[in-house]
């Protein structure tokens, strides 16, 4: 965690392999896909409360929001290597961050979500976004990539292509940082979500 943490000082984002060992991130991976089996998840929209709108020409995913105090163990475990993650943010940058909001999301075939940021015009609340892909096997080629852009304010300039592997973390500011979600080729399945601060 002690390099994630530097990348953030050092840069604003992050990025770390291996944040859940295979095994927990294949049944969290699995949690994910039998809830939506279920018919659990909802269409994403774009803006928040009333103005909650599904635009298809801006984003296609789905999503199944975490509800506090009804993890599962597999959640739960994650939940605790996040608790973990917000302390040292808080202890490094003094954030102020209290709370963790999340969602499942999935990604069927041909699914996207067009350049955005993360923090609702007129909001405060969502500081630092983090993200961890559920997905086996991905391959080259799989598409669904996070494409960052790395300069504070900008989706002109240099940017990074991350690959949805399994057990990856990505951690960036919300509000510094451009971003979007290229086509999937194939189901592609993530947790997303922000520490928030009051």
């Amino acid at each position: 965690m002690t390099g994630l943490i530097n990348a953030m000082d050092q840069f604003g984002w992050a990025t770390m392999a291996g944040c859940l060992d295979e095994d927990e991130g294949l049944l969290l991976g699995r949690e994910c896909e039998e809830a939506c089996q279920k018919g659990a998840f909802r269409r994403a929209g774009v803006g928040r409360g009333v103005g909650l709108v599904v635009h298809e020409d801006i984003r296609r995913d789905h999503v199944l929001w975490m509800v506090p105090g009804e993890a599962t163990q597999e959640q739960q475990r994650y939940l605790d290597k996040l608790e973990r993650l917000r302390l040292a943010l808080n202890q490094r940058f003094f954030l102020g961050l209290f709370e963790f909001e999340g969602h499942f999301a999935i990604y069927p075939e041909g699914a996207f979500y067009k350049a955005h940021l993360d923090r609702h015009s007129g909001t405060r609340e969502r500081v630092v976004t983090v993200i961890l892909y559920l997905n086996p096997n991905w391959q080259p080629g799989d598409g669904g990539e996070l494409k960052l852009w790395t300069t504070v304010g900008d989706k002109t300039g240099e940017f990074v292509l991350i690959e949805p592997r399994l057990g990856t973390l990505v951690c960036f500011l919300s509000e510094d940082f451009w971003h979007e979600v290229l086509p999937a080729h194939k189901t592609r399945m993530s947790i997303t979500g922000w520490f928030r601060e009051r």
